[in-house]
């Protein structure tokens, strides 16, 4: 749970429900459904950025982190190809485009980590029914054999319950084998929005958000960590958002399994969805990705690590979100394929500098971290998290 925050600009929020969640903010208490629904509707965005930016300083100070990490996708059959309406990137089988990589490929495309700076593999594909545990055994056996410097961030609670289903196991026993071969944590993707009203409309045959939750149960069970997300700007409502970050925050009470909160934005483009929708280009707004953030921030109280995936949101967006409550960004990828597939117009990677100067560019210090947030090394001074500024006068406007 968060600590009581004393250094709160009150007198510069201009929406009343944010000044009555600042009295919570202000003396530790828990912030609830109404308060997370207000943070989503308020008009006072700067104020809201304002608080997000304080409970942030509060743990982070001016540091934000990032991981030199490279996105690898195995495979693009999905079984799901006709019935995830949000996905460009799905193939059947014999459709043109499918493809699934050979464990050569995957050494080939791995490649890039001999220089010694890639420190995370993150890998991700589709629900395909030709790569079963003994594929993704021998694929994490191969790759610690070969970079055994490197993490392995794999499978997402939608890939592990498709092995499970296909190899007619657990999902424990097969997360016991996968970690036994070189699994060392859980991507957050696949959450999607946990209403099943709205999987119904965009995922209908898709793992449920209650089987979402129970896959990283039984990964944290197992000490092994994870990520979460949401995928918004299609067809939820702010109470599904609401709700969605509630049971995130209910699990992560419960396990504390998780390492950070992923919020990722829908991209009409070259999807079924889109098109259902009329929509084209961007499908949110710069405004609605900051309070995404910034809720994020201040109702996962439990939560230490807010990220920003620039990929699906722009450099220039995510460079603002470092001052609503974002503390980490989405570090170098090399390529990245999935969520290009549907639209994203940013680069499909990012070199070090580039990730340096964004950070720089907000004014805060860089840091690269491993996958377990631990700090690496820092590009710049580093400055305490804020002292406890402003705690009379904070007090003192709330209670007048």
């Amino acid at each position: 749970m968060r600590a009581p925050l004393a250094n709160l600009p009150i007198d510069r929020l201009h929406d009343p429900a944010l000044v009555r969640i600042a009295g919570k903010l202000a003396t530790g208490e828990r912030l609830d459904r109404a308060d997370a629904l207000s943070c989503y509707q308020t008009g006072d965005l700067i104020g809201l950025g304002l608080l997000a930016d304080a409970a942030n300083r509060a743990l982070h100070g001016d540091v934000v982190t990032f991981a030199a990490n490279q996105h690898i996708n195995p495979t693009n059959v999905c079984v799901l190809r006709t019935t995830c309406k949000f996905c460009g990137y799905a193939r059947l089988p014999k459709e043109q485009g499918a493809y699934r990589y050979t464990m050569a490929q995957v050494l080939e495309e791995a490649a890039h980590a001999a220089d010694g700076l890639t420190k995370e593999f993150h890998i991700v594909g589709g629900l395909d029914m030709q790569a079963g545990l003994a594929y993704y055994e021998e694929m994490f056996r191969a790759l610690k054999a070969n970079f055994p410097h490197v993490h392995i961030k794999a499978l997402t609670a939608v890939e592990i319950a498709h092995i499970a289903r296909i190899e007619k196991m657990s999902w424990t026993d097969v997360l016991i084998a996968l970690k036994a071969a070189g699994l060392d944590t859980l991507p957050g993707g696949g959450a999607e929005t946990f209403s099943a009203a709205v999987r119904e409309q965009i995922a209908g045959k898709k793992l449920g958000g209650a089987d979402y939750i129970g896959v990283h149960r039984a990964a944290h069970q197992l000490g092994i960590r994870s990520n979460c997300t949401m995928l918004y700007g299609h067809v939820e409502t702010l109470e599904d958002r609401v709700e969605h970050l509630m049971m995130l925050r209910d699990l992560q009470d419960e396990t504390g399994g998780f390492l950070a909160f992923i919020p990722l934005a829908y991209h009409p483009d070259d999807n079924e969805l889109g098109a259902t929708l009329g929509r084209r280009g961007t499908a949110t707004g710069g405004t609605d990705d900051l309070r995404m953030l910034a809720t994020g921030r201040l109702f996962l109280d439990n939560f230490l690590h807010i990220k920003s995936h620039w990929i699906m949101v722009s450099q220039a967006l995510s460079q603002v979100s470092l001052h609503f409550g974002v503390n980490d960004l989405e570090g170098t990828v090399v390529r990245e394929k999935i969520y290009h597939a549907v639209g994203a117009h940013t680069p499909q990677g990012m070199t070090l500098e580039q990730v340096l100067t964004l950070i720089r560019g907000a004014g805060k210090v860089p840091a690269e971290r491993d996958s377990f947030y631990k700090v690496l090394r820092t590009f710049g001074d580093v400055r305490p998290p804020a002292p406890a500024l402003f705690a009379t006068h904070a007090r003192e406007s709330l209670q007048g």
